[in-house]
């Protein structure tokens, strides 16, 4: 019998979601597109997926709309230039009329919510991320793939009717249960783990799980969390993932709620210094440098005066070891020197003839070609034709090809060598400084791009910590993937400040001060900054984005680097600061054995218990003393 609209109501939906037949079996890949849904039919909530094909039959077509302004369907097979699955959030279309969906086709299912016991985010050799439902009769429902991101929302829709709690042994999986505040107090008053009564507890866990758990209960453990499992329910749950399949770590940020029961504290004042202006006082009488930290905190605190640049430079980027003296530094001048035209000689001494045979030479050369003729002509270094600053730009940037073939010259590698140039004047000198800056960044140029990947859920969770609020917002505008600081944190902010306040910032971040993400904290500084233009406007996704953009030369240098200190000291002085935070600060390491563990990504209560004291000390030393080890 049909369903009438009253007997039905839609409570959720997502488009492009696509349903992956042979999960197990990388050599045929077979997804399907489709929709899935929250529903309540006759009042029982359930989850739907079906296929896209059904719709026509089913229901009012529901169309792959682009942006509004936009004509035309969307490729179903969109793809944002990486991987979005658990970043972007799309908007759920309100605006439609909620028609019952029918279950059709091979693949369609519905599960009620009562039925559901997990979900667990599973990333197969396809090197894609799924979600895996498993119903509490331990059946594991085909893998969706969110092609346009959307779990989050699922998580927050699902969350109506049901609470869904990490596992306190493995990370990637979420375990379902009902909002049954008496199923509950009954396991805590069996296990008489409270002295103030089951169902104010129930009452406040399921208000804020986190905060209860963190705030009231913090000596609870992974005890606590297995109070809350149905009886009968297994400890581990395999059946949802190929236990074959090698362990994957747990990079995407997506499920994992950073914010909840964690208070920020008012954000401190921070005042920047004056650059470093002397340089002899810090050498022996032999030219070592006496306390290089001292000297990296200076630079880092106001960085350096013109006229010094060269020389620090050069220690910060590691051509001089800090404690060489001046007859090893000229030692070490004629071996790079000696080395550096060894590999010119190598490109220069390559006849047309055979480039003609070397398409990676000659697709190398064409780039850099390409690039110097557009890199920082604004600057006189580099301003007007026939310049030699742009000679030794390309014969630099050739030789770095020479120096390191398997990465080459990627676009974007002439912005990092020019302030060098600039600065050093000296083609052998340039050359070994890039060398160092490479060190730091060569992973952001790889062509997986999984470190720039990293990097931008990394900055992802940071600014869930700070304001999610903002992020939310973000991830309403399907904007939550910060794809729009891709360019910020591939060259360092090159393009986003003037030539000379580039040179500052870069020196403050080759000191590694307070810690290796600072860069990211820059990030957050921007984007907080920006907080109520964006939140405040009518803005969408290409609106973000061009706002973003529009900031080029508009930022003042000192006001940000203030604010990514001050965040860092408002992160680090909180008591609760979450795993993934500590993390991607520097202030925790998991062990070669956490790392290697199927279970290495645990819950976040018990991490958080065994470094609560630890992480709190260490804070209230850098919120005292904001000086970095």
């Amino acid at each position: 019998m049909e369903e009438t609209v009253e007997e039905y109501k839609l409570i959720f939906e997502k488009e492009g979601v696509y349903l992956h037949t042979n999960a197990k079996r990388s050599n045929q890949d077979t997804t399907i597109p489709g929709f899935i849904r929250i529903v309540e039919r006759v009042g029982v909530p359930a989850l739907e997926w079906s296929p896209l094909e059904d719709e026509g039959r089913s229901a009012p077509a529901v169309l792959y709309t682009k942006k509004d302004g936009e004509g035309g369907e969307d490729d179903t097979n969109f793809d944002p230039g990486y991987e979005p699955d658990w970043a972007v959030i799309s908007t759920v279309k309100k605006d439609r009329e909620h028609v019952p969906v029918k279950d059709s086709g091979q693949w369609s299912f519905s599960l009620p919510l009562s039925e559901l016991y997990s979900l667990r985010r599973a990333r197969f050799s396809l090197g894609r991320n799924f979600l895996v439902l498993t119903s509490r009769g331990g059946h594991p429902l085909p893998a969706l793939h969110f092609h346009r991101g959307g779990t989050r929302e699922l998580f927050r829709a699902l969350q109506r009717y049901i609470i869904l709690d990490q596992s306190p042994v493995e990370g990637r999986l979420f375990l379902a249960y009902p909002h049954d505040s008496g199923a509950l107090s009954q396991s805590f008053d069996k296990l008489q783990l409270f002295d103030d009564g089951g169902s104010d507890l129930v009452s406040r866990f399921i208000q804020d799980p986190y905060a209860t758990t963190f705030g009231g209960f913090s000596k609870v453990t992974n005890f606590f969390r297995a109070a809350l499992r149905p009886p009968g329910s297994p400890t581990h749950l395999r059946t949802a993932q190929d236990p074959s399949l090698p362990p994957q770590s747990d990079e995407e940020p997506g499920f994992e709620l950073i914010n909840c029961g964690v208070e920020l504290g008012p954000r401190p004042d921070v005042t920047r210094g004056e650059p470093l202006d002397k340089w002899e006082e810090f050498l022996d009488p032999e030219g070592r440098v006496k306390n290089p930290e001292s000297i990296k905190e200076l630079i880092f605190r106001g960085g350096v005066i013109p006229s010094l640049r060269k020389e620090v430079w050069k220690f910060l980027l590691g051509f001089y070891p800090w404690n060489s003296t001046f007859k090893e530094r000229e030692d070490i001048l004629r071996a790079k020197t000696d080395e550096y035209f060894r590999m010119k000689v190598q490109w220069k001494s390559v006849s047309e003839e055979q480039e003609m045979r070397n398409s990676l030479l000659r697709g190398y050369r064409s780039l850099i070609e390409r690039d110097v003729s557009r890199t920082d002509r604004h600057n006189t270094f580099f301003s007007g034709n026939d310049n030699p600053g742009l000679t030794l730009l390309h014969d630099v940037l050739m030789t770095y090809c020479m120096y390191n073939f398997d990465l080459g010259y990627v676009q974007g590698m002439s912005d990092l060598l020019s302030p060098l140039l600039f600065v050093t004047q000296n083609e052998v000198e340039s050359f070994w400084c890039l060398t160092g800056f490479m060190e730091l960044v060569h992973q952001n140029f790889e062509e997986s791009q999984e470190a720039m990947k990293q990097q931008l859920l990394q900055l992802s969770i940071l600014l869930k910590a700070l304001d999610p609020e903002l992020c939310d917002f973000l991830d309403s505008q399907d904007s939550g993937s910060l794809c729009f600081c891709f360019r910020w944190l591939l060259i360092w902010f090159k393009r986003e400040f003037s030539f000379e306040d580039i040179l500052i910032m870069w020196e403050v971040l080759w000191t590694r001060l307070p810690c290796d993400n600072f860069h990211l904290l820059i990030a957050c500084s921007i984007l907080k900054s920006q907080r109520g233009e964006l939140i405040g406007s009518d803005h969408d996704f290409n609106t973000i984005l061009k706002h973003i953009n529009e900031l080029t030369m508009k930022l003042d240098l000192q006001t940000v680097l203030q604010g990514a200190e001050a965040i860092y000291l408002q992160l680090t002085a909180c008591k609760e600061i979450p795993m993934k935070v500590q993390q991607v600060l520097g202030l925790y390491t998991p062990s070669s054995s956490e790392e290697d563990s199927p279970d290495s990504q645990a819950s976040e209560t018990q991490r958080l218990l065994s470094q609560s004291q630890a992480g709190a000390a260490a804070s209230s030393n850098s919120a005292c003393a904001p000086t970095y080890p």
